[in-house]
Protein backbone atom coordinates (compact mmCIF):
# COMPACT_ATOMS: atom_id res chain seq x y z
CA UNK A 1 0.00 0.00 0.00
CA UNK A 2 1.11 3.93 -0.54
CA UNK A 3 1.36 5.53 2.44
CA UNK A 4 0.89 9.48 2.02
CA UNK A 5 3.76 11.85 0.83
CA UNK A 6 4.30 14.43 2.94
CA UNK A 7 5.03 16.89 0.54
CA UNK A 8 7.76 19.96 1.74
CA UNK A 9 7.04 22.69 -1.21
CA UNK A 10 10.11 24.99 -1.70
CA UNK A 11 9.37 26.99 -4.22
CA UNK A 12 12.56 28.34 -6.03
CA UNK A 13 10.92 32.12 -6.72
CA UNK A 14 10.32 32.99 -3.19
CA UNK A 15 14.43 33.35 -2.74
CA UNK A 16 14.83 36.81 -3.40
CA UNK A 17 18.89 36.81 -2.90
CA UNK A 18 20.64 34.53 -5.19
CA UNK A 19 22.32 32.04 -2.74
CA UNK A 20 20.65 33.71 0.46
CA UNK A 21 20.44 31.39 4.09
CA UNK A 22 17.30 30.16 4.72
CA UNK A 23 18.01 28.72 7.82
CA UNK A 24 21.82 28.19 7.75
CA UNK A 25 22.24 30.30 10.45
CA UNK A 26 20.75 27.42 12.16
CA UNK A 27 22.88 25.10 11.20
CA UNK A 28 26.12 23.96 12.48
CA UNK A 29 29.19 24.62 10.16
CA UNK A 30 29.72 21.40 7.89
CA UNK A 31 33.10 19.52 8.52
CA UNK A 32 35.81 19.83 5.73
CA UNK A 33 35.11 17.05 3.39
CA UNK A 34 39.04 15.56 2.79
CA UNK A 35 40.34 14.23 0.04
CA UNK A 36 40.48 10.82 2.32
CA UNK A 37 36.86 10.56 2.08
CA UNK A 38 36.88 11.39 -1.56
CA UNK A 39 39.08 8.39 -2.28
CA UNK A 40 37.59 6.27 0.06
CA UNK A 41 34.32 6.50 -1.61
CA UNK A 42 31.16 4.40 -0.98
CA UNK A 43 33.28 1.88 1.18
CA UNK A 44 34.52 3.60 4.57
CA UNK A 45 31.05 5.70 5.29
CA UNK A 46 27.24 4.39 4.27
CA UNK A 47 25.76 7.91 5.19
CA UNK A 48 27.51 9.81 2.76
CA UNK A 49 27.83 10.18 -1.33
CA UNK A 50 30.70 12.90 -2.23
CA UNK A 51 31.27 11.88 -6.04
CA UNK A 52 28.91 11.82 -9.26
CA UNK A 53 29.46 7.90 -9.38
CA UNK A 54 29.92 7.47 -5.71
CA UNK A 55 33.29 6.81 -5.75
CA UNK A 56 35.96 7.77 -8.62
CA UNK A 57 35.56 4.72 -10.32
CA UNK A 58 31.82 5.61 -11.44
CA UNK A 59 30.59 2.10 -10.45
CA UNK A 60 27.09 3.57 -8.56
CA UNK A 61 27.54 0.35 -6.52
CA UNK A 62 26.63 0.68 -2.58
CA UNK A 63 28.19 -1.56 -0.09
CA UNK A 64 24.40 -0.92 1.71
CA UNK A 65 22.46 -4.14 2.17
CA UNK A 66 19.11 -3.18 4.44
CA UNK A 67 17.06 -3.23 1.37
CA UNK A 68 16.93 -6.03 -0.08
CA UNK A 69 14.90 -8.26 -2.22
CA UNK A 70 12.91 -9.53 0.55
CA UNK A 71 12.00 -6.18 1.61
CA UNK A 72 12.29 -3.80 -1.27
CA UNK A 73 8.37 -4.16 -1.52
CA UNK A 74 8.36 -2.06 1.75
CA UNK A 75 9.86 1.28 0.61
CA UNK A 76 7.41 3.95 0.97
CA UNK A 77 8.26 7.77 0.25
CA UNK A 78 9.61 9.95 3.52
CA UNK A 79 9.20 13.32 1.94
CA UNK A 80 9.29 14.92 -1.07
CA UNK A 81 10.96 18.67 -2.35
CA UNK A 82 9.64 20.30 -5.20
CA UNK A 83 11.89 22.75 -7.27
CA UNK A 84 9.21 25.22 -8.64
CA UNK A 85 11.57 25.86 -11.68
CA UNK A 86 11.37 25.00 -15.01
CA UNK A 87 13.19 22.27 -16.96
CA UNK A 88 14.09 18.57 -15.39
CA UNK A 89 16.67 17.14 -13.04
CA UNK A 90 19.78 15.86 -14.67
CA UNK A 91 21.25 15.49 -11.76
CA UNK A 92 23.47 13.74 -9.10
CA UNK A 93 22.64 14.77 -5.68
CA UNK A 94 25.75 14.49 -2.60
CA UNK A 95 25.09 14.20 0.56
CA UNK A 96 27.25 14.93 3.53
CA UNK A 97 26.45 15.26 7.57
CA UNK A 98 22.87 14.90 6.57
CA UNK A 99 22.81 17.34 4.26
CA UNK A 100 21.78 17.12 0.19
CA UNK A 101 23.94 19.27 -2.01
CA UNK A 102 21.60 18.91 -5.33
CA UNK A 103 22.25 21.15 -8.65
CA UNK A 104 18.80 21.92 -11.15
CA UNK A 105 17.85 23.17 -14.23
CA UNK A 106 18.59 26.78 -15.71
CA UNK A 107 21.71 26.53 -12.52
CA UNK A 108 19.60 26.77 -9.74
CA UNK A 109 20.98 24.93 -6.63
CA UNK A 110 20.08 23.45 -3.22
CA UNK A 111 20.77 22.88 0.23
CA UNK A 112 18.32 20.09 1.39
CA UNK A 113 18.06 18.63 5.03
CA UNK A 114 17.91 14.90 4.11
CA UNK A 115 15.93 14.10 7.53
CA UNK A 116 12.82 16.15 6.34
CA UNK A 117 13.32 17.76 2.97
CA UNK A 118 13.44 21.18 3.95
CA UNK A 119 15.44 23.60 2.24
CA UNK A 120 18.64 25.18 3.57
CA UNK A 121 19.61 27.45 1.20
CA UNK A 122 19.15 28.35 -2.26
CA UNK A 123 21.36 29.31 -5.11
CA UNK A 124 20.19 30.98 -8.56
CA UNK A 125 22.74 31.83 -11.37
CA UNK A 126 21.55 34.70 -13.43
CA UNK A 127 22.22 33.48 -17.06
CA UNK A 128 22.04 36.06 -19.86
CA UNK A 129 19.04 35.78 -22.04
CA UNK A 130 21.38 34.91 -25.13
CA UNK A 131 22.65 31.28 -23.98
CA UNK A 132 23.65 29.02 -27.07
CA UNK A 133 23.32 25.98 -24.91
CA UNK A 134 22.58 22.99 -27.20
CA UNK A 135 20.64 20.42 -25.46
CA UNK A 136 18.52 21.62 -22.21
CA UNK A 137 19.03 24.27 -19.92
CA UNK A 138 20.39 21.42 -17.34
CA UNK A 139 23.03 20.72 -14.81
CA UNK A 140 24.51 16.98 -13.66
CA UNK A 141 25.59 17.40 -10.09
CA UNK A 142 28.17 19.35 -7.75
CA UNK A 143 31.87 18.46 -6.98
CA UNK A 144 33.21 19.07 -3.47
CA UNK A 145 36.10 19.89 -1.07
CA UNK A 146 36.58 21.44 1.85
CA UNK A 147 33.71 23.75 2.78
CA UNK A 148 33.12 24.35 -0.85
CA UNK A 149 30.91 22.98 -3.45
CA UNK A 150 31.96 23.45 -7.37
CA UNK A 151 29.23 23.59 -9.82
CA UNK A 152 29.50 24.64 -13.84
CA UNK A 153 27.00 27.16 -15.38
CA UNK A 154 25.69 27.11 -18.99
CA UNK A 155 27.16 30.91 -19.32
CA UNK A 156 30.93 28.80 -19.19
CA UNK A 157 31.80 29.18 -15.77
CA UNK A 158 32.94 27.44 -13.22
CA UNK A 159 31.70 28.27 -9.19
CA UNK A 160 32.75 27.55 -5.81
CA UNK A 161 29.74 27.81 -3.57
CA UNK A 162 30.22 27.52 0.29
CA UNK A 163 28.66 25.03 1.89
CA UNK A 164 26.69 26.40 4.70
CA UNK A 165 25.37 29.63 2.95
CA UNK A 166 25.55 28.88 -1.11
CA UNK A 167 27.36 32.20 -1.37
CA UNK A 168 30.20 32.05 -4.16
CA UNK A 169 33.66 31.83 -2.84
CA UNK A 170 34.99 32.00 -6.52
CA UNK A 171 33.80 32.62 -10.05
CA UNK A 172 36.14 31.76 -12.82
CA UNK A 173 35.02 32.18 -17.04
CA UNK A 174 36.01 28.70 -18.53
CA UNK A 175 35.26 30.06 -22.21
CA UNK A 176 33.01 32.81 -23.74
CA UNK A 177 29.59 31.42 -24.41
CA UNK A 178 28.20 33.75 -27.33
CA UNK A 179 30.89 31.60 -29.05
CA UNK A 180 28.85 28.33 -28.19
CA UNK A 181 30.56 27.37 -25.36
CA UNK A 182 28.82 25.42 -21.92
CA UNK A 183 28.90 23.85 -19.21
CA UNK A 184 26.64 21.02 -17.60
CA UNK A 185 28.92 18.29 -16.50
CA UNK A 186 29.66 17.50 -12.60
CA UNK A 187 32.83 18.57 -11.79
CA UNK A 188 35.26 15.70 -10.42
CA UNK A 189 37.74 17.00 -7.53
CA UNK A 190 41.28 15.26 -7.59
CA UNK A 191 44.24 15.94 -5.65
CA UNK A 192 43.29 19.65 -4.77
CA UNK A 193 41.76 20.41 -8.16
CA UNK A 194 38.50 20.97 -9.91
CA UNK A 195 38.15 18.98 -13.14
CA UNK A 196 35.68 20.24 -15.48
CA UNK A 197 34.84 20.32 -19.65
CA UNK A 198 32.90 22.29 -21.89
CA UNK A 199 29.98 21.15 -24.19
CA UNK A 200 29.22 22.85 -27.46
CA UNK A 201 29.79 20.40 -29.73
CA UNK A 202 26.85 21.43 -32.33
CA UNK A 203 28.28 24.88 -32.14
CA UNK A 204 31.78 24.87 -34.02
CA UNK A 205 33.48 24.79 -30.55
CA UNK A 206 36.82 23.63 -29.89
CA UNK A 207 36.46 21.62 -26.71
CA UNK A 208 38.79 20.98 -23.76
CA UNK A 209 39.33 19.49 -20.46
CA UNK A 210 40.65 21.95 -17.71
CA UNK A 211 42.01 21.53 -14.12
CA UNK A 212 41.24 24.46 -11.50
CA UNK A 213 42.93 24.84 -7.73
CA UNK A 214 39.82 23.92 -5.35
CA UNK A 215 41.13 26.92 -3.32
CA UNK A 216 41.75 29.88 -5.22
CA UNK A 217 40.07 28.91 -8.69
CA UNK A 218 43.33 29.31 -10.35
CA UNK A 219 43.94 27.25 -13.57
CA UNK A 220 46.29 24.60 -13.80
CA UNK A 221 46.21 22.38 -16.81
CA UNK A 222 44.23 22.46 -19.84
CA UNK A 223 43.81 19.51 -22.16
CA UNK A 224 42.70 20.77 -25.92
CA UNK A 225 40.52 17.71 -26.84
CA UNK A 226 41.49 18.40 -30.72
CA UNK A 227 45.36 19.13 -31.30
CA UNK A 228 47.00 21.86 -32.43
CA UNK A 229 49.43 22.76 -35.26
CA UNK A 230 52.32 20.38 -34.02
CA UNK A 231 50.67 18.25 -32.22
CA UNK A 232 50.06 14.44 -32.44
CA UNK A 233 46.96 13.99 -34.26
CA UNK A 234 46.62 17.37 -35.89
CA UNK A 235 46.81 15.40 -39.08
CA UNK A 236 43.49 14.07 -38.70
CA UNK A 237 41.69 17.30 -39.44
CA UNK A 238 41.99 18.36 -42.74
CA UNK A 239 42.76 22.06 -43.22
CA UNK A 240 41.42 24.33 -40.80
CA UNK A 241 38.33 22.53 -39.11
CA UNK A 242 40.43 21.87 -36.12
CA UNK A 243 39.28 25.12 -35.05
CA UNK A 244 35.82 24.28 -34.85
CA UNK A 245 35.92 20.59 -34.55
CA UNK A 246 33.55 20.13 -31.18
CA UNK A 247 34.63 17.13 -29.16
CA UNK A 248 33.45 18.54 -26.10
CA UNK A 249 33.25 16.74 -22.60
CA UNK A 250 30.14 16.64 -20.97
CA UNK A 251 29.68 13.78 -18.86
CA UNK A 252 31.71 13.27 -15.79
CA UNK A 253 34.78 11.01 -15.87
CA UNK A 254 36.46 8.50 -13.80
CA UNK A 255 39.92 8.71 -11.91
CA UNK A 256 42.49 6.09 -10.69
CA UNK A 257 44.43 6.89 -7.99
CA UNK A 258 47.25 4.65 -8.61
CA UNK A 259 47.68 5.42 -12.06
CA UNK A 260 46.91 8.87 -11.65
CA UNK A 261 45.15 8.87 -15.15
CA UNK A 262 41.53 10.98 -15.71
CA UNK A 263 38.91 9.07 -17.81
CA UNK A 264 36.83 11.19 -19.76
CA UNK A 265 34.63 10.48 -23.01
CA UNK A 266 34.71 13.10 -25.82
CA UNK A 267 31.96 14.73 -27.85
CA UNK A 268 31.22 14.55 -31.84
CA UNK A 269 33.41 16.17 -34.22
CA UNK A 270 31.75 19.37 -35.78
CA UNK A 271 29.89 19.28 -38.22
CA UNK A 272 27.96 16.89 -36.68
CA UNK A 273 26.85 15.06 -40.21
CA UNK A 274 28.04 16.27 -43.08
CA UNK A 275 32.09 15.61 -43.07
CA UNK A 276 33.73 16.79 -46.45
CA UNK A 277 35.38 19.46 -44.36
CA UNK A 278 37.15 17.36 -41.83
CA UNK A 279 38.68 14.97 -43.60
CA UNK A 280 40.60 11.95 -41.76
CA UNK A 281 40.08 10.52 -38.40
CA UNK A 282 39.42 13.45 -36.42
CA UNK A 283 40.98 13.37 -32.98
CA UNK A 284 40.35 13.12 -30.74
CA UNK A 285 36.89 13.26 -31.05
CA UNK A 286 34.22 10.01 -30.37
CA UNK A 287 37.56 9.02 -27.70
CA UNK A 288 38.19 8.29 -24.25
CA UNK A 289 41.36 9.96 -23.19
CA UNK A 290 43.43 8.49 -20.14
CA UNK A 291 44.89 11.99 -18.50
CA UNK A 292 47.44 12.87 -16.36
CA UNK A 293 45.93 14.73 -13.31
CA UNK A 294 49.03 16.63 -12.53
CA UNK A 295 50.20 18.05 -16.03
CA UNK A 296 46.80 17.47 -17.95
CA UNK A 297 49.30 15.52 -20.84
CA UNK A 298 47.56 12.77 -22.55
CA UNK A 299 49.06 9.18 -22.21
CA UNK A 300 47.13 7.28 -24.56
CA UNK A 301 43.66 7.44 -26.30
CA UNK A 302 41.01 5.30 -27.33
CA UNK A 303 39.09 6.37 -30.65
CA UNK A 304 35.79 4.34 -31.09
CA UNK A 305 33.37 5.86 -33.76
CA UNK A 306 36.66 7.61 -36.36
CA UNK A 307 35.27 9.98 -38.25
CA UNK A 308 31.71 10.11 -36.41
CA UNK A 309 29.03 11.23 -38.83
CA UNK A 310 26.22 10.13 -36.80
CA UNK A 311 26.64 12.51 -33.95
CA UNK A 312 27.45 9.62 -31.79
CA UNK A 313 29.86 11.08 -29.48
CA UNK A 314 31.46 8.95 -26.73
CA UNK A 315 30.28 11.15 -23.69
CA UNK A 316 28.80 8.07 -21.76
CA UNK A 317 30.40 7.54 -18.29
CA UNK A 318 33.78 5.23 -18.11
CA UNK A 319 33.57 2.72 -15.29
CA UNK A 320 36.81 1.16 -13.71
CA UNK A 321 37.13 -2.13 -12.40
CA UNK A 322 39.90 -4.79 -11.56
CA UNK A 323 39.00 -8.15 -13.44
CA UNK A 324 40.73 -11.40 -13.98
CA UNK A 325 40.65 -12.18 -17.62
CA UNK A 326 42.30 -15.61 -19.20
CA UNK A 327 43.32 -15.93 -15.34
CA UNK A 328 45.45 -12.71 -15.54
CA UNK A 329 44.47 -9.55 -13.17
CA UNK A 330 43.54 -6.37 -15.91
CA UNK A 331 42.64 -2.89 -14.78
CA UNK A 332 39.96 -1.85 -17.31
CA UNK A 333 37.84 0.73 -17.80
CA UNK A 334 34.21 -0.43 -19.19
CA UNK A 335 32.64 1.81 -21.47
CA UNK A 336 28.96 1.13 -23.25
CA UNK A 337 29.10 3.02 -26.14
CA UNK A 338 26.53 5.17 -27.64
CA UNK A 339 27.74 3.88 -31.32
CA UNK A 340 25.98 0.51 -29.85
CA UNK A 341 28.78 -1.14 -28.61
CA UNK A 342 30.13 -2.17 -25.18
CA UNK A 343 34.11 -2.26 -24.67
CA UNK A 344 36.22 -3.65 -22.18
CA UNK A 345 40.01 -1.80 -22.23
CA UNK A 346 43.50 -2.08 -20.72
CA UNK A 347 43.17 1.39 -18.65
CA UNK A 348 46.87 0.94 -18.20
CA UNK A 349 47.54 1.71 -22.10
CA UNK A 350 43.83 2.19 -23.94
CA UNK A 351 44.80 -1.54 -25.62
CA UNK A 352 41.15 -3.07 -26.76
CA UNK A 353 40.64 -6.18 -24.68
CA UNK A 354 36.56 -6.59 -25.90
CA UNK A 355 34.12 -5.02 -27.98
CA UNK A 356 30.79 -6.17 -28.74
CA UNK A 357 27.49 -4.88 -29.99
CA UNK A 358 25.44 -4.65 -27.00
CA UNK A 359 21.91 -3.42 -29.51
CA UNK A 360 21.55 -4.15 -33.21
CA UNK A 361 24.23 -1.74 -35.16
CA UNK A 362 24.03 -1.24 -39.03
CA UNK A 363 27.18 0.90 -39.50
CA UNK A 364 29.73 -1.92 -38.16
CA UNK A 365 29.16 -5.57 -37.68
CA UNK A 366 32.32 -5.66 -35.26
CA UNK A 367 35.18 -4.10 -34.31
CA UNK A 368 38.60 -5.44 -35.73
CA UNK A 369 41.91 -6.66 -33.85
CA UNK A 370 43.39 -3.28 -34.45
CA UNK A 371 40.56 -1.35 -32.59
CA UNK A 372 39.00 -0.30 -35.67
CA UNK A 373 35.03 -0.72 -36.56
CA UNK A 374 35.00 -2.80 -39.68
CA UNK A 375 32.21 -0.14 -41.54
CA UNK A 376 29.54 -1.54 -43.60
CA UNK A 377 28.33 0.26 -47.17
CA UNK A 378 25.77 2.36 -47.50
CA UNK A 379 25.79 4.02 -44.21
CA UNK A 380 26.65 7.44 -44.77
CA UNK A 381 24.30 10.26 -44.35
CA UNK A 382 23.90 12.54 -47.37
CA UNK A 383 20.66 14.71 -48.57
CA UNK A 384 18.49 12.18 -49.40
CA UNK A 385 18.92 9.86 -46.07
CA UNK A 386 20.34 6.64 -45.17
CA UNK A 387 18.83 4.55 -42.04
CA UNK A 388 21.45 3.65 -39.40
CA UNK A 389 21.12 1.63 -36.10
CA UNK A 390 21.25 2.70 -34.28
CA UNK A 391 19.99 6.71 -33.78
CA UNK A 392 21.00 9.50 -33.18
CA UNK A 393 20.47 9.10 -28.96
CA UNK A 394 22.23 5.82 -29.29
CA UNK A 395 22.39 2.73 -28.15
CA UNK A 396 22.74 4.17 -25.07
CA UNK A 397 23.84 7.72 -23.49
CA UNK A 398 24.78 10.01 -21.09
CA UNK A 399 22.92 7.92 -18.02
CA UNK A 400 25.24 6.27 -16.03
CA UNK A 401 25.18 2.60 -16.18
CA UNK A 402 26.25 0.29 -12.75
CA UNK A 403 28.82 -2.27 -11.98
CA UNK A 404 28.52 -5.31 -9.66
CA UNK A 405 31.93 -6.43 -8.34
CA UNK A 406 29.98 -9.27 -6.12
CA UNK A 407 28.73 -10.45 -9.59
CA UNK A 408 31.33 -9.26 -11.89
CA UNK A 409 28.11 -7.70 -13.93
CA UNK A 410 28.10 -4.81 -15.91
CA UNK A 411 24.51 -3.41 -16.44
CA UNK A 412 22.98 -0.75 -19.03
CA UNK A 413 20.09 1.04 -19.96
CA UNK A 414 19.98 -0.04 -23.49
CA UNK A 415 17.84 1.60 -26.77
CA UNK A 416 17.23 -0.55 -29.69
CA UNK A 417 16.28 2.31 -32.12
CA UNK A 418 17.04 3.28 -36.01
CA UNK A 419 16.79 6.76 -37.64
CA UNK A 420 17.07 8.14 -40.98
CA UNK A 421 20.37 10.42 -41.01
CA UNK A 422 20.70 13.69 -43.21
CA UNK A 423 23.67 15.19 -44.13
CA UNK A 424 24.08 19.07 -45.82
CA UNK A 425 26.74 21.60 -46.35
CA UNK A 426 26.88 23.72 -43.11
CA UNK A 427 27.81 27.70 -43.23
CA UNK A 428 30.01 28.23 -39.70
CA UNK A 429 28.53 31.33 -38.28
CA UNK A 430 30.08 31.41 -34.91
CA UNK A 431 28.24 31.54 -31.81
CA UNK A 432 25.18 29.57 -34.12
CA UNK A 433 24.37 25.34 -35.10
CA UNK A 434 26.73 24.00 -37.48
CA UNK A 435 25.82 20.33 -37.45
CA UNK A 436 25.57 20.04 -41.33
CA UNK A 437 22.27 17.69 -41.59
CA UNK A 438 19.66 16.43 -39.35
CA UNK A 439 18.20 12.65 -38.15
CA UNK A 440 14.74 11.35 -37.83
CA UNK A 441 13.32 8.28 -35.90
CA UNK A 442 12.40 5.63 -38.01
CA UNK A 443 8.84 4.18 -37.43
CA UNK A 444 6.23 1.62 -38.64
CA UNK A 445 5.39 -1.75 -37.92
CA UNK A 446 9.00 -3.00 -38.01
CA UNK A 447 10.89 -0.74 -36.46
CA UNK A 448 9.19 -0.98 -33.12
CA UNK A 449 11.65 1.35 -30.54
CA UNK A 450 12.55 -1.01 -27.83
CA UNK A 451 14.34 -0.12 -24.67
CA UNK A 452 15.87 -3.18 -21.88
CA UNK A 453 17.87 -2.74 -18.50
CA UNK A 454 20.76 -5.30 -19.64
CA UNK A 455 23.57 -6.73 -17.83
CA UNK A 456 26.69 -7.41 -19.55
CA UNK A 457 29.48 -10.10 -18.31
CA UNK A 458 32.26 -7.60 -19.22
CA UNK A 459 34.87 -10.15 -19.98
CA UNK A 460 32.89 -12.33 -22.54
CA UNK A 461 30.19 -9.48 -23.90
CA UNK A 462 27.65 -11.69 -23.22
CA UNK A 463 24.12 -10.87 -22.48
CA UNK A 464 23.63 -12.63 -18.70
CA UNK A 465 19.66 -11.13 -18.36
CA UNK A 466 17.58 -8.38 -19.63
CA UNK A 467 14.26 -6.98 -18.90
CA UNK A 468 12.71 -5.62 -21.02
CA UNK A 469 10.74 -2.09 -21.08
CA UNK A 470 7.47 -0.97 -23.11
CA UNK A 471 9.73 2.18 -24.47
CA UNK A 472 13.59 3.24 -24.10
CA UNK A 473 13.92 4.19 -21.20
CA UNK A 474 16.76 7.09 -20.24
CA UNK A 475 17.27 6.39 -16.87
CA UNK A 476 20.69 6.22 -15.07
CA UNK A 477 21.25 2.99 -12.46
CA UNK A 478 22.09 2.24 -8.97
CA UNK A 479 22.94 -1.29 -7.85
CA UNK A 480 23.56 -2.51 -4.11
CA UNK A 481 25.35 -5.21 -2.52
CA UNK A 482 22.07 -7.14 -1.39
CA UNK A 483 21.84 -7.73 -5.19
CA UNK A 484 19.26 -4.71 -6.27
CA UNK A 485 19.46 -2.73 -9.45
CA UNK A 486 17.45 0.42 -9.15
CA UNK A 487 16.34 2.05 -12.55
CA UNK A 488 12.85 4.05 -14.00
CA UNK A 489 10.71 3.63 -17.28
CA UNK A 490 9.43 6.04 -19.97
CA UNK A 491 6.25 5.93 -17.95
CA UNK A 492 7.53 7.40 -14.98
CA UNK A 493 8.14 4.24 -12.85
CA UNK A 494 10.40 4.00 -10.08
CA UNK A 495 11.40 0.16 -9.93
CA UNK A 496 13.45 -2.34 -8.45
CA UNK A 497 14.95 -4.98 -9.82
CA UNK A 498 16.53 -8.03 -8.67
CA UNK A 499 20.60 -7.64 -10.19
CA UNK A 500 20.98 -11.78 -10.39
CA UNK A 501 18.18 -12.30 -12.51
CA UNK A 502 16.37 -9.29 -13.68
CA UNK A 503 13.10 -9.74 -12.10
CA UNK A 504 10.83 -7.27 -11.05
CA UNK A 505 10.65 -7.19 -7.62
CA UNK A 506 8.80 -3.78 -7.26
CA UNK A 507 7.40 -0.61 -9.07
CA UNK A 508 5.95 3.16 -7.66
CA UNK A 509 4.65 5.16 -10.42
CA UNK A 510 6.65 8.91 -9.39
CA UNK A 511 4.39 11.17 -12.22
CA UNK A 512 7.97 11.91 -14.25
CA UNK A 513 10.31 9.81 -15.70
CA UNK A 514 14.54 9.62 -14.35
CA UNK A 515 15.69 11.15 -17.71
CA UNK A 516 19.57 10.77 -16.70
CA UNK A 517 19.23 10.60 -13.46
CA UNK A 518 20.52 8.02 -10.88
CA UNK A 519 18.90 7.04 -7.71
CA UNK A 520 21.77 7.85 -4.68
CA UNK A 521 21.79 5.46 -1.60
CA UNK A 522 22.59 6.25 2.15
CA UNK A 523 22.36 5.36 5.70
CA UNK A 524 20.58 8.04 7.87
CA UNK A 525 19.18 7.52 11.74
CA UNK A 526 20.08 3.84 10.98
CA UNK A 527 17.57 3.46 8.18
CA UNK A 528 18.72 3.25 4.32
CA UNK A 529 17.28 5.62 2.00
CA UNK A 530 16.78 5.90 -1.57
CA UNK A 531 17.00 9.56 -2.63
CA UNK A 532 15.44 9.72 -6.57
CA UNK A 533 15.01 12.98 -8.71
CA UNK A 534 12.75 12.79 -11.36
CA UNK A 535 11.42 15.70 -13.54
CA UNK A 536 11.17 18.65 -10.90
CA UNK A 537 10.92 16.52 -7.80
CA UNK A 538 12.77 14.80 -5.29
CA UNK A 539 11.73 12.06 -3.59
CA UNK A 540 13.48 10.18 -0.43
CA UNK A 541 12.60 6.49 0.16
CA UNK A 542 12.81 4.40 2.93
CA UNK A 543 11.49 1.25 4.63
CA UNK A 544 9.20 2.19 7.86
CA UNK A 545 10.79 1.79 11.31
CA UNK A 546 9.71 -0.55 13.11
Amino acid sequence: MRSTIVRIMRIAGLAAVVGAAVVAAQQAPPALVSEQELLDGLKADGSRWLTFGGDYANQRHSPLTSITPANVNRLVPQWTFQTGTLGNFETTPLLRDNVLYVTGPQNVAWAIDARTGRQIWRYRRELPPNLTACCGLVNRGFGVLGDKLFMTTLDAHLLALDMKTGAIAWDVTLEDYTRGYASTLAPLVVKGKVIVGVAGGEFGIRGFLDAYDAQTGKRAWRFHTIPGPGEPGHNTWSGDSWERGGAGLWVTGAYDPELNLLYYGTGNPGPDYHSDSREGDNLYSCSLVAIDADTGKIRWHYQFTPHDVHDWDATEVPVLADLAINGQPRKVVMFANRNGFYYTLDRTNGKLILAKPFVVTTWARQIDSDGRPHLEPNQMPDEKGEITCPDITGGTNFWPPTYDPSSHLFFVNAREVCAMFYAWKPEYKEGERFTGGAAQRVTGSNQKAIGALRAIDPVTGERRWQFEYLSPSTAGLLSTASGLIFSGDADGNLLALDSRSGTLLWRYQMGATMHGTSPITYMLDGRQHVLVPAGTTLTAWAIPAP
